[in-house]
């Protein structure tokens, strides 16, 4: 159906929204305004549980170098709810078919959470479609097993967090479900998140929170760079917690525009936390 427009919290992007059919279910869209040409277009992928709500904070600050899309995935924020919570490889499929219908044919991929694992399908599926995938807080594989291991860094993770969120991911949270939310994480968990990200064929920068807990400690993520190939970038943000996206959208966005635009990463002085890159060790 036809989208209403809003104006972002920045006061410089305009957001277009929409519901889109895809598989048979509506599926919410927001697009910014003005569109920008000549840039490919960036693509923000939620994680589980959760809105694209929470990515608005870094996708209004993005959409003033290219055009933004934040959808809520399906079963997802005010995107048509399921009776159950599809998985990752369903929910990756969806988003394929989701760039087909707003024909985008080219995209950078920036996910958050079980959007890393979503992002990291995607471009195994469609590696044509997919330019640059950006991961934060990428979670899931063995750091966040068994299960009730995972909940305990969740439930460490929630006070590290600006509680401005909880005005997100509260009403989120209840629409998705406990049942639907339980399934899906656990899910989250088994996806060996950082073992895919070896396999994919695109350039991808990997974003994590020194207060995370959810993220393996520093020894791992090194033992697994010495296999990764050359285009693979490491950045840590000091002070940031899982919710990088919405806790340091200025950090985030000067991070993420020194990498598209190959320009050293180096902190911005002006926004909350420290940003440091990872110098890989190569085998």
């Amino acid at each position: 159906m036809a989208g209403r427009r809003h104006r972002g919290s920045t006061g410089a992007v305009t957001w277009t929204e929409q519901t889109v059919q895809v598989g048979g279910l509506d599926v919410f869209v927001r697009t910014s305004s003005p569109q920008v040409v000549g840039r490919t277009p960036i693509v923000h992928v939620h994680g589980f549980g959760i809105s694209g709500a929470s990515l608005l904070p870094t996708a209004e600050r993005l959409g003033l170098i290219a055009t933004n899309v934040v959808p809520d995935l399906p079963g997802h924020g005010r995107s048509a709810r399921w009776d159950r919570a599809m998985g990752i490889p369903a929910l990756a499929e969806a988003l394929v078919e989701l760039l087909d219908v707003l024909g985008m044919e080219r995209v950078v991929l920036v996910g958050n959470s079980m959007g890393c694992p979503v992002s990291l399908e995607v471009a195994h599926m469609a590696p044509s479609l997919v330019e640059r995938v950006v991961l934060t807080s990428p979670a899931g594989g063995l750091h966040n097993q068994p299960l009730r291991r995972a909940m305990r860094q969740m439930l460490q993770d929630v006070p590290r967090e600006d509680p401005k969120m909880a005005a997100v991911a509260v009403p989120d949270y209840a629409k998705f479900g406990p049942v639907n939310t339980v399934n899906l994480f656990a899910e989250l968990t088994r996806f060996p998140t950082l073992e895919r990200l070896l396999r994919t064929a695109v350039p991808t920068l990997a974003v994590i929170g020194t207060r995370d807990p959810l993220m393996p400690p520093p020894q791992r993520v090194l033992e697994l760079a010495r296999m990764a190939h050359d285009d693979i970038t490491v950045v840590i943000i000091e002070g940031a917690a899982h919710a990088v996206n919405f806790s340091h959208p200025g950090e985030l966005t000067h991070v993420i525009r020194s990498w598209l635009d190959g320009r050293e990463i180096r902190d911005d002085p002006d926004e909350p936390g420290l940003s440091r890159v990872v110098h890989l060790p190569r085998s």
